[in-house]
């Protein structure tokens, strides 16, 4: 936002659509975390790299990508790994190119594992978010999501 700008101040439905933008940033996460550890023993913290992994080519992907995929910093997502390196459902490995980065990936265990959550997970998010906007056209939302969640000058 250029510094030049004045602010201006929010009507009604802006200040009441922010506000509750940000109680939906902070319960879904937590909602589904409650939904799937319950019913597949998977927190959405070790759901979401085995998520990703398992949609990356070779189902490989460079540490700090997963990271920023995941929207966590590298270390947190060195400690995430390292505990998904225990259970066997991640590799660890150099990465060929450079030498200096690690890579991730998926295991046949991991990904069975994800095969085990991912009913858990899909019937969450559908309770928690999806049912809430049936007849809805989805696309404009998604739009305009992935403008908000794209940092400016970069493409969508």
């Amino acid at each position: 936002m250029p510094s030049h700008q004045q602010p201006q101040p929010l009507d009604p439905n802006e200040e009441a659509f922010v506000r509750e933008l940000s109680r939906v940033m902070l319960a879904l996460p937590r909602a589904v975390d409650a939904d799937i550890v319950r019913e597949a023993g998977l927190p959405l913290s070790e759901y979401t790299p085995l998520m990703h992994l398992s949609e990356a080519p070779q189902q490989t992907m460079r540490m700090s990508e997963l990271a920023t995929a995941c929207n966590i910093t590298l270390s947190g997502m060195t400690r995430v790994v390292t505990r998904l390196e225990k259970h066997g459902w991640v590799e660890r490995t150099k990465c060929a190119k450079d030498g200096r980065g690690w890579n991730a990936t998926l295991t046949a265990t991991g990904l069975a594992r994800l095969q085990h959550a991912w009913p858990a997970f899909l019937v969450s998010v559908r309770h928690h978010l999806v049912d809430h906007f049936t007849g809805q056209d989805l696309a404009p939302l998604t739009a305009a999501l992935q403008r908000v969640a794209t940092p400016e000058g970069e493409p969508n």
